[in-house]
Formats: C-alpha cells, sequence, structure tokens
C-alpha cells in the first residue's frame, strides 16, 4: 500500500520538481553568482542602493495599505455572509468570486479605462460637471487595483474561519450579559484570528511581488520592486541582478510565512 502511494504521489512530486525545485534553484544560482559565475553577495546588496531600496519600502507601504483596506472591508462582508446560511449565502458567494473567474490582466486593464483622464469616471464627473479625478498613475490608482483584484482573498479565509464560529459560544455570551460589542471582541474576533492571518497572508504576499497592477495603473511614475526585477529580467537582460532582487524579496515572503506559523498553528 505504501509504495502505490508513493506511486500516486510521483506526479505531483515530478510537477513541483520542475516547476518549483527547478526555478528556485536558477534562482538562487543567478543571484548568487556574476556573469563569470563566481559566488558574490552584491546582487543581493544592490537592494541596499537608493532606487532598489526606495521601490522596495513603496512596495512594502502599499501592501501594508492594501491589505489593511481589504481587511476592513472583508471582515463585515465576511460576518454578513457568516450569517446567512443555506442557498442564499452560496449564491451571494457566488456573486463575490463571480470576477474572479474573468483574467487578472483584463480586470486591471479594465480599471485603468475606468480611471485615465478621458476614462468612463471622468466623463461621468464632467457630464454632471464636476471635477476631474486626478488617480491614474498614481500610488491611490495602484492600492486600489490591489484592493480590487485580492480582497477576495482575505474574504474567502475570513468567511471560512466566521462560519465555523459555533452559535451556541455566541448565545452562551449573550446569556452571562455580554453586549454585541463584548461578543465580538471577546468571541467573535479571537475565533476569527486564523481566517484573520491567512487572509493577510493571501493579499500582503501578492500585493508586495505585482508589477502588472504597478505597470498598469501607475504608469512608469511608480515603480514598485516587482516592476524592477521584471525589468532586469525582460529588458536589461541581467538575470543575475533580478535574481539577487528576487531573492531578498523572498526573505520578506518568509518572514510573512513564519509569523503565519506562529499564530496560526492548528490551520
Amino acid at each position: 500500500m505504501n509504495s502505490k502511494k508513493h506511486l500516486l504521489a510521483a506526479p505531483y512530486a515530478a510537477w513541483a520538481a520542475i516547476f518549483i525545485i527547478v526555478p528556485l534553484g536558477m534562482i538562487l544560482y543567478y543571484g548568487l553568482t556574476d556573469k563569470s559565475g563566481s559566488f558574490t553577495l552584491e546582487n543581493l546588496l544592490a537592494i541596499a542602493s537608493p532606487g532598489h531600496a526606495r521601490s522596495l519600502w513603496r512596495s512594502v507601504w502599499l501592501s501594508l495599505i492594501s491589505t489593511a483596506v481589504c481587511f476592513l472591508l472583508a471582515y463585515p462582508l465576511a460576518m454578513i455572509l457568516a450569517g446567512k446560511k443555506g442557498r442564499n449565502g452560496s449564491f451571494i458567494i457566488l456573486i463575490f468570486i463571480l470576477p474572479m473567474w474573468m483574467n487578472f490582466l483584463l480586470r486591471t486593464l479594465a480599471w485603468q479605462t475606468l480611471l485615465e483622464k478621458t476614462g468612463v469616471i471622468n466623463s461621468i464627473l464632467a457630464f454632471l460637471g464636476l471635477p476631474a479625478l486626478k488617480i491614474i498613475n498614481t500610488p491611490s490608482a495602484i492600492v486600489l487595483g490591489m484592493v480590487y483584484n485580492f480582497l477576495p482573498f482575505m474574504v474567502l479565509p475570513l468567511y471560512n474561519a466566521l462560519s465555523k464560529i459555533d452559535e451556541n459560544v455566541i448565545h452562551a455570551a449573550k446569556d452571562l450579559g455580554a453586549n454585541k460589542i463584548q461578543t465580538f471582541f471577546r468571541i467573535i474576533l479571537p475565533l476569527s484570528v486564523p481566517g484573520i492571518i491567512s487572509g493577510i497572508t493571501m493579499v500582503f504576499v501578492p500585493a508586495l511581488t505585482t508589477f502588472v497592477i504597478s505597470t498598469l495603473l501607475g504608469g512608469s511614475k511608480v515603480l514598485l520592486i516587482g516592476n524592477i526585477i521584471e525589468q532586469e529580467f525582460t529588458q536589461a537582460g541581467n538575470w543575475h541582478l533580478g535574481s539577487g532582487l528576487s531573492i531578498v524579496l523572498m526573505v520578506f515572503i518568509l518572514i510573512n510565512m513564519v509569523v503565519t506559523a506562529l499564530f496560526d498553528k492548528e490551520e
């Protein structure tokens, strides 16, 4: 039986080796060597240059803002969805995640069309005699794109955690004299911490590494670390520097995963 189980796992092991281990090995090799193949740390230390450091901290800052906004929007929505049982709740969740079935690039391009100077939103504002919205090619536009694209990744873990809370526990708290605020902060919020941690991870990591959203909605005026890495690979052809910066970015992701493991051991 054990040998058969190992055989069943062979396709996944091959997939992981080809598309996960090998690419990571290549990143480590290029990031820790120069063009001659000699070992070096210059590619990693390049993150300390003013331009790269500025892009990195801008990426971290915008990712934190996007994650916070997603949480503030997702938690009340997840509570509403968790309170709806049966088909109504499932239907609302289906409607909410329906945009995720559309291509990620198309969703971002749609926001570019909406936010540009002669876009749909500004056309409506001009028709109403209101001032134009100057948001395209700004950090605010990037945050808006991140929130729109990654909000479902915050809602679903929160909904999953909140829907598992036993209603009898909430009723018991109310019977013991707890009001709505006390019930929320002492019962509901602590029990939903696993969902909160999972949601933060699922939003922060892709927001930190994105370059498509910042390219389309930020233009060339707002460069994130993802844009720098993408340019090093595709335009400059410097795989060594691009890999070195990617390794630094992976350190931030690993720190996030460690924090998640510490606070979300059961999940």
